[in-house]
């Protein structure tokens, strides 16, 4: 009779196992854990990352670093005295079929560097995977969204040096102008504004790189130059 029961005890078992494992996972159960790994960021606790992680996956952040478990697990390490801050998810959408999830969401930072404040955005793409009924990233992909940078003080007195015409090549042409205090880029017809972030170089709201102005040797503007990525696209100045 008691050999019939651990039968019967261990078939129960068996098959609570087996329905767990068959369970599909949902969106607030990859939401709770991925709040829990970034939970687990400020105090460099890396068990929920060995946890929750392949050890064959693929990540890749915002600083172009692509990383194996190993090399990810080991980043995760307590922020310096000083230091403090917290990352919420939010925005999330997902995608569950069968063994497969996909979890998009914001990543919203706040951080303290001895008593200053900042904030950052991330947009992150998880794909977790289940083998053997168990739920794990298999790969993670981050990219940063663009901010514009701090608007500085504007020298309007500087105006006269970058008004002109400047030409890329022929027939390629762009204009500077200036409306009282405000600057202005203009081609085919699209006129900018350019915001100062010093007072020689500039930027458009929600465009990413900078505008700024070269001097030659004898103290006049003859180009502008449109940096993108640290890369720059030289207009030079025509009149």
């Amino acid at each position: 009779m008691i050999n019939v029961m651990k039968l019967l005890l261990v078939a129960i078992f068996a098959t609570t196992l087996a329905y767990a494992a068959d369970v599909p996972i949902t969106q607030e159960e990859l939401v709770r854990r991925t709040q829990e790994l970034y939970d687990a960021i400020v105090p460099g606790n890396q068990v929920p990352w060995k946890k929750y992680f392949a050890n064959d996956c693929i990540f890749s952040d915002e600083k172009d670093r692509t990383m194996d478990k190993t090399k990810l697990v080991a980043d995760i390490t307590p922020v310096p005295a000083g230091y403090s801050g917290a990352i919420k998810i939010g925005n999330v959408q997902s995608r569950i079929i069968g063994d497969t999830a996909v979890l998009g969401y914001d990543a919203n930072e706040t951080e303290t560097i001895f008593g200053q404040n900042l904030t950052a955005r991330y947009h992150i793409t998880d794909t977790w995977l289940r083998r053997n009924g168990n739920w794990q990233i298999i790969a993670s992909q981050a990219h940063r969204y663009y901010e514009d940078p701090a608007i500085g003080r504007i020298d309007s007195k500087k105006f006269g040096d970058f008004i002109g015409i400047y030409e890329l090549a022929p027939g390629q042409t762009r204009s500077v102008t200036a409306e009282g205090e405000n600057l202005f880029v203009e081609r085919k017809g699209k006129k900018e504004q350019l915001f100062p972030e010093t007072s020689d170089l500039f930027f458009r709201k929600g465009v990413e790189g900078r505008i700024l102005f070269r001097y030659d040797v004898n103290g006049k503007v003859d180009a502008l130059i449109d940096r993108r990525n640290n890369e720059d696209v030289v207009w030079r100045k025509t009149k």
